[in-house]
């Protein structure tokens, strides 16, 4: 899928012409500030831009899709697939300097593990031998080791068709004994003890400012990184930012307000960039607090909607509404998971009387009765639009009144870590090329099962996914868990997305994948 999708944001971008500079500086522009910069721990992507220029792993994403070497430089795998063994590279160093060993995988993999050190997506690392049962039990054995410094091997507990797919994704990331252990909580916080493995290493962080990332000297491919410095300045307001890159105070923008898409979409020579992304918006609705205990009444609201409506007048984009989970762009088996699914009873515009019927079984005639709801979102000018919008379709077509609350991230996720809402706004965008990649958040236990939902119907359908050699078969179960999952409406799905960016046309080898992973080691500054 990336194959096919990374040229047609690069293809500008890759080409050079004029002189070049031997080094640079660039001020690239995010909306969002992580509140957790640990590549094991962690579940934001809004911590991508520091994460994944300053970590790598064993294997990489390149340009155009392909999975290509970083930390190992070759691998073998086993006749029946479950066993490999990764080589790393003699020159593969951390950014202060010393060697990366097979050990420091050991390590940062076995933390992951370790329910105590609270790492979201734990679950993917159950693909190993023993994963799960040594999550539950540190007695228990996990069949990852070091051979010796430069060799790591695992064995897995089933085949794992797209196990290089998911290999780049943080959770694989090593992290260093000796600098977790000294500060657990704080050594993500200070440059000094945030030490990685990428292109760049972290020497600044003026949190709600800007985070500075220089080139990293000790990286194995350092002598084709250009630049010099990458400033990451937080600027919350995309309006705010688009100002700025217009005035040529920074180089690109992350996003930009989605009134003014059109007009620079229009404009030649702009910078103007839509990046494919594999990814959703969606609300969870909370099945455990009324009214939304009730499938009657969480279906009655997604009906209620005008997914269209949100798409072409208030985002102004070009993503696409959304009546499930996995977005399109998925390739399974020769077809794309969307191919021929169900809607699961939504429509691209909204059904108001169905949506009124449904609200009136569930107890509540033309809205009378209905208990205080609250919508809880993060601080984001654009997403506040969206709900307003939404919150305006609920009393239109169901005469029902509910609140929006807005609170800064760091407020607003631990709460929805902890089920503590009725309805709150989130989303996923995809961690590998794979429909799992969604479908296993909502497995029974996930850490990012942010709605506490489970079914066991569905976690069979997941596990007998995950058990199948035969492409077709797991894409069959995974539609099956998707269906039984959105049948249930825990998720109020509006619109599957594309990243509408900025960025000058004299900054060139910029990329930015559909994991919405920018990349800046091969950037080159040409004026």
């Amino acid at each position: 899928m990336l194959k096919r999708l990374l040229p047609l944001m690069t293809a500008a971008l890759l080409a050079t012409t004029g002189p070049v500079w031997a080094a640079g500086e660039l001020t690239y522009v995010v909306n969002n500030e992580s509140a957790q910069f640990d590549p094991s721990t962690t579940a934001e992507t809004f911590a991508l831009p520091v994460i994944g220029n300053s970590f790598e792993g064993l294997v990489k994403f390149a340009e155009d899709g392909s999975v290509v070497p970083a930390l190992a430089e070759k691998w073998d795998v086993t006749e029946d697939g479950l066993t490999y063994t990764f080589h790393l590279r003699d020159d593969a160093k951390w950014s202060d300097g010393k060697p990366v060993t097979a050990g420091d995988f050991v390590y940062a993999w076995k933390r992951v593990l370790t329910p105590s050190a609270g790492a979201k997506n734990a679950q993917m690392l159950y693909i190993l031998q023993g994963g799960e049962d040594y999550f539950n039990d540190q007695t228990k054995d996990v069949a990852v080791k070091a051979i010796d410094d430069k060799t790591l091997t695992f064995t897995l507990k089933q085949r794992v068709p797209y196990l290089m797919q998911i290999l780049p994704f943080t959770v694989f990331y090593p992290v260093r004994e000796d600098v977790v252990s000294a500060d657990p909580d704080g050594w993500t916080r200070k440059p000094e003890t945030y030490i990685g493995t990428g292109p760049f290493r972290v020497t600044q962080m003026k949190f709600g400012e800007s985070i500075v990332l220089e080139k990293n000297p000790n990286y194995y491919d350092a002598a084709n990184v250009t630049l010099d410095k990458v400033t990451l300045r937080l600027i919350p307001e995309p309006s705010t930012a688009l100002a700025a890159y217009e005035a040529g105070d920074v180089d690109g923008i992350e996003a930009v307000p989605a009134p003014e898409i059109p007009r620079l979409a229009s404009e030649e020579g702009n910078g103007f960039l839509v990046v494919p992304a594999l990814g959703t918006t969606y609300a969870f609705f909370n099945p455990h607090q009324k009214p939304l205990d009730d499938v009657r009444v969480r279906k009655a609201l997604s009906m209620a909607i005008d997914r269209e409506e949100i798409v072409e007048f208030v985002l102004q984009s070009a993503d696409q509404p959304a009546m499930a989970l996995v977005p399109p762009g998925m390739n399974l088996a020769g077809e794309d998971f969307r191919d021929g699914s169900d809607t699961f009873g939504l429509e691209p515009t909204a059904q108001p009387e169905a949506a009124q019927a449904l609200l009136a079984e569930a107890g509540y005639p033309n809205g009378e009765g209905f208990p205080e709801t609250v919508f809880m979102t993060y601080s984001s000018p654009p997403i506040e639009k969206l709900l307003e919008a939404i919150q305006q379709m609920w009393k239109k077509n169901l005469n029902i009144d509910v609140k929006i609350q807005a609170s800064e991230w760091q407020v607003f996720y631990p709460e929805v870590q902890k089920v503590q809402y009725q309805i709150a706004q989130m989303g996923w965008g995809a961690d590998y090329p794979h429909p799992m990649t969604f479908l296993d958040n909502f497995v029974t236990g996930s850490a990012n099962n942010l709605a506490n939902w489970s079914n066991a119907d569905y976690d069979k359908a997941i596990a007998d996914a995950k058990a199948t050699g035969d492409e077709k078969t797991s894409l069959d179960d995974m539609r099956k868990a998707e269906a039984i999952m959105m049948n249930d409406h825990v998720i109020l799905p509006q619109y599957h997305r594309n990243q509408y960016m900025m960025m000058k046309p004299y900054v060139k080898g910029f990329w930015r994948s559909a994991l919405n992973q920018p990349y800046f080691s091969g950037v080159t500054i040409e004026k």
